[in-house]
């Protein structure tokens, strides 16, 4: 029988990626016409560890950051999205085995502030991790929001 592959295989694991490509059919009618990029596994999270504490990123972000690196109109939403799932992962895989340094995934947020709910603990193991680094966390109807994330964005991530 197979064994399931730890979340640090399933970030290494790049097959074949990056990826760019003209965007067509229906793909366009989504998200837009020119070019766009999928990202590899390992730098959603190689941008994700460039946060600094007391700052925040958005999906967005990367995403801005990944097209620009590989010189394209934008990054894909879907897989961007699950390669940071798969790093927060990974990162708490780590910080289980004893790693000190690893992956700040609770410093990415999803698009307008929101605390991502996938993310290893949940919204309130995310919310504490945030409020330690002295940011305010707030419910705006079912959502957690980051207050006034907009002050703490981390806007360097395309500097190489």
């Amino acid at each position: 029988m197979k064994t399931r592959k730890t979340w640090r295989e399933k970030l290494a694991d790049s097959k074949g990626l990056p990826k760019t490509g003209k965007v067509t059919g229906r793909m366009s009618k989504r998200w837009g016409q020119g070019t766009m990029v999928i990202p590899a596994p390992f730098e959603v999270d190689a941008l994700m560890k460039r946060v600094p504490k007391g700052k925040v990123v958005t999906i967005n972000e990367l995403r801005n950051a990944l097209a620009a690196k590989h010189k394209v109109d934008f990054a894909c939403p879907l897989t961007t999205g699950i390669f940071s799932w798969i790093a927060a992962h990974a990162a708490e895989e780590d910080a289980e085995a004893g790693a000190k340094r690893i992956t700040p995934y609770w410093r990415t947020l999803k698009t307008g502030g929101e605390v991502n709910p996938k993310y290893p603990g949940g919204v309130e193991a995310i919310a504490k991790r945030l409020r330690a680094e002295g940011h305010k966390i707030e419910q705006r109807g079912k959502r957690i929001v980051v207050a006034e994330f907009e002050k703490s964005l981390f806007s360097r991530l395309d500097d190489e």
